[in-house]
């Protein structure tokens, strides 16, 4: 089986789905990997040590591969530059990117959404969701710390104390807990709020104090684990209610977001309007329609004197370990479809890749992603969580939305 990496050519898009530790790994079980000139580059990867890797260099032989390994969706050109009946393994954003999931099926590509793999707990180390999601939960902390003008740590010096930040993360999902342990490694004093009630003792353990709010409504978890989604009185309720935390705060980070849906939202104009002047607020939602009323994606404004910052593919900001655990978990993924000779078997009994694929034989396979192409009138299946691997949610739960963005959920499976 040979195995390519193309350089991503996608805007922003900084990371590189393999690196040379994978390579040497793949080569080890009898893998050809071919890596196109440059690819790394942006993740600080030179060639040469995809070449000391074992990889082999070659122009133009991005997508020449039994198996793609990309991070971004391909785009149209890119699309027909695959061998008809090869394998494509990135985020494909199923569950919103219809002409995507139909051109890969035009083509004879047999494709695997990093996003549809099956929240199990024998597909964990492929769990791409979760390592995106809490590169995007550390980075979120860190620019609320860069936008906030005041320190995160309490300091006492001559000139006069200084009281510490206040924090509130909205979501415990792998990127609100990794923002919550990021803010108080920083200093800060956080507090944080999920629907679910399981996660409490997570966001103590953390140092974190969970916010409780007195709206009626004891528990949202179903029986699997997530966040049910919340009457439209209920989250009125909610959003009211924490319209009352969030004017106390010097900072929110906001992480929830729902597969395939616009994200809910919790933070309304009237609370942006009673913090504190000169507050951040961060939103990692800011993708699919953002938690915060005045958010615009991929901006950074101001209202009210509250700076809003409308995040964008936060993983991509730190390439080097973004892309380091990414590699990791196609290396899984491709684990399940290599045979003990390093040849390409893939097994649609095994629950993993049956999942995971998109699309075969022509035709768009998963029911997410023939209702997102207007193939078929079914109901758009809950993949995974996003921006946190911690269980998806139509709340406050962190649930990376499908894509390179990354996402999460931390419940046990």
């Amino acid at each position: 089986m040979k195995v390519s990496v193309p350089k991503e050519s996608a805007a922003g898009e900084t990371r590189v789905a393999i690196t040379p530790e994978v390579v040497k790994k793949l080569t080890t079980g009898g893998i050809d990997v071919v890596v196109e000139p440059g690819a790394g580059a942006t993740a600080h990867i030179p060639d040469s040590a995809y070449e000391q890797a074992g990889a082999r260099l070659e122009a133009g032989a991005g997508f020449s591969g039994d198996v793609v390994a990309k991070v971004a969706p391909p785009s149209s050109d890119e699309v027909g530059r695959f061998q008809r009946g090869a394998v494509l393994i990135g985020f494909l954003q199923p569950l919103t990117n219809g002409d995507v999931a139909r051109a890969l099926a035009s083509a004879g590509v047999t494709a695997f959404a990093m996003e549809a793999v099956p929240r199990i707990t024998r597909a964990q180390s492929m769990d791409a969701l979760s390592s995106q999601a809490t590169v995007g939960g550390y980075r979120a902390a860190l620019i609320a710390a860069q936008e906030l003008g005041r320190f995160f740590p309490m300091l006492t010096t001559a000139a006069g104390t200084i009281r510490p930040a206040k924090v509130l993360v909205l979501g415990a999902g792998v990127a609100g807990l990794q923002a919550i342990a990021t803010a108080r490694r920083l200093g800060a004093v956080v507090s944080a709020f999920d629907v679910r009630a399981a996660v409490k003792e997570q966001i103590e353990s953390l140092g974190a104090r969970f916010v409780e709010l007195d709206i009626g409504l004891e528990d949202a978890e179903d029986a699997g684990g997530y966040a049910r989604a919340l009457t439209e009185d209920e989250q009125q309720r909610q959003r009211e209610a924490l319209a009352d935390v969030i004017a106390q705060m010097d900072i929110v980070i906001s992480t929830a977001a729902v597969p395939g849906r616009k994200a809910p939202l919790l933070i309304i104009e009237s609370a942006v309007e009673r913090m504190p002047a000169g507050s951040v607020i961060v939103d990692l939602a800011a993708e699919t329609g953002g938690n915060c009323e005045l958010t615009e994606p991929a901006q950074t404004v101001v209202r009210h004197d509250v700076k809003i910052v409308g995040t964008a593919n936060l993983p991509a900001s730190m390439p080097d370990h973004a892309s380091q655990l990414y590699a990791k978990n196609v290396q899984s993924l491709l684990g399940l479809m290599a045979t003990d000779e390093g040849a390409l078997s893939l097994d649609f009994e095994d629950e993993i890749i049956a999942g995971a694929c998109i699309t075969r034989d022509g035709e768009i396979v998963h029911e997410g992603a023939k209702a997102a192409a207007g193939a078929s009138d079914a109901t758009t299946e809950q993949v995974a969580v996003p921006q946190e691997a911690q269980q998806p949610a139509t709340s406050t739960t962190a649930a990376d939305a499908g894509g390179p963005s990354g996402d999460d959920s931390d419940q046990e499976r």
